[in-house]
């Protein structure tokens, strides 16, 4: 008797209940791979949104906490078109007199971001918070430049044109989330973002 005639023959039956299985088993990781696929990308799209938030709330917290006497129309243009909503509307409501109170006290601001994190995001409804850690220099007439450091806390609303800030004040003195600043820093302590958080005088940058 030959090898191949001594092999026991598998029973049909046996072969389709295998194959039936193996095709089973398809869709249930087809299944699990797509949702590893839609997790990922979830999570890569959220590092995006968080990655936008924070470089357009460094760089409109930096816009609102720089301004320049003798280029002021400019500057505050910047101003409103980093903003939105009711510190928007404030911001345009006051210009006028507030430029008048700039070009009076002849003051030059600038500002650098030192660091920065996002505290808070909902992508779904547009909205998020972030704490800005700014250094700012103030250039008054016949004066040496001041230099102080300072934390920032901002409220970003996403509009067609970008995430703008929609609210801007001092952050509380006992967070640290944007880090690198001594917990002395000047500013309010205690104070939140508000709709009005502009300058309260031309000596003063934005927030203070």
């Amino acid at each position: 008797m030959s090898e191949s005639s001594r092999r026991p023959r598998r029973s049909p039956l046996v072969v389709v209940a295998g194959a039936t299985a193996a095709l089973a088993a398809v869709p249930a990781l087809w299944s699990g791979w797509s949702w590893y696929a839609a997790a990922h990308d979830d999570s890569a799209a959220y590092a995006r949104a968080r990655d936008q938030v924070l470089a357009a709330g460094e760089q409109a917290a930096q816009n609102m906490n720089t301004l320049d006497h003798r280029d002021l129309g400019p500057g505050l243009d910047l101003w409103e078109s980093s903003t939105t909503g009711e510190l928007h509307d404030q911001l345009v409501q006051g210009r006028a007199k507030f430029e008048g109170q700039v070009r009076q006290a002849r003051t030059v601001t600038s500002a650098k971001a030192l660091s920065g994190a996002v505290t808070e995001l909902d992508d779904r409804a547009g909205r998020a918070t972030v704490m800005i850690a700014l250094r700012i220099t103030v250039q008054v007439p016949d004066g040496a430049p001041a230099t102080k450091d300072s934390r920032m806390l901002g409220e970003l609303t996403r509009t067609p044109g970008g995430w703008k800030l929609s609210a801007l004040g001092q952050a509380p003195m006992g967070d640290s989330a944007a880090g690198g600043l001594p917990s002395g820093a000047p500013g309010q302590p205690g104070s939140s973002p508000s709709p009005s958080a502009g300058p309260s005088a031309p000596q003063q940058p934005a927030g203070h």
